[in-house]
């Protein structure tokens, strides 16, 4: 049993259409998510094998550390993903985490847009991420490059939106900014709050 496995959706493929069709939403999940999982098991393993062994060398160990971050990154950003959508999503948050929005990024309209852009100008494969950043005590939004390029030091992604073009091109062509825009329907803002919650000890 590898160390790490590929989590249950919490609903069926399906469920998110017409945002994001079922056909998508299996590949992207049981073929791209389950990929960075045996890829971070398969790596961790090639990892302890080169130790005992003793054939450890700088370069051997650059190249299986990097797989190993894109590859766990990958897994940690697609469960996330999975649990920030739900087919009854949208809207906008309240509570703690609105007054946060507020406060760091000059309310939910601003901050909507600015995540939107992000998610949307990613170059090449990436993500939007809204994050916590302990050290400021604030929350941010970020570009994460590939799965864990250009990542702020210590920040907990509270949502993030997929911008690799397996999460939409099927369906959206090059249209990033369409998918982008659908994925807003879908936010469960009571994971983003919980997720806040645990990040700020509130």
């Amino acid at each position: 049993m590898g160390t790490y496995s590929l989590p249950d959706l919490p609903y069926d493929y399906a469920a998110l259409e017409p945002a994001i069709t079922g056909q998508i939403l299996e590949l992207h999940h049981a073929k791209h998510h389950a990929a960075y999982v045996k890829g971070a098991n398969d790596t961790l393993e090639q990892i302890a094998e080169a130790r005992d062994k003793d054939q450890l060398t700088p370069t051997g160990l650059v190249g299986l550390e990097k797989t190993y971050a894109f590859n766990l990154s990958g897994h940690v950003l697609h469960s996330i993903f999975w649990e920030n959508l739900s087919p009854d999503g949208g809207d906008r948050p309240d509570g703690a985490l609105a007054d946060a929005i507020d406060e760091h990024l000059g309310g939910f309209e601003a901050f909507k847009k600015q995540l939107s852009v992000a998610t949307a100008s990613v170059q090449g494969s990436g993500w939007g991420v809204l994050a916590w950043e302990p050290l400021g005590k604030r929350l941010i939004v970020e570009q994460v490059y590939d799965h864990h390029g250009n990542v702020g030091q210590g920040t907990t992604p509270l949502l993030v939106f997929d911008a690799w073009e397996h999460a939409y091109y099927l369906q959206y062509k090059n249209v990033r900014p369409d998918y982008v825009s659908k994925l807003w329907d879908l936010v469960n803002w009571n994971d983003v709050k919980a997720r806040f919650a645990a990040a700020t000890g509130a």
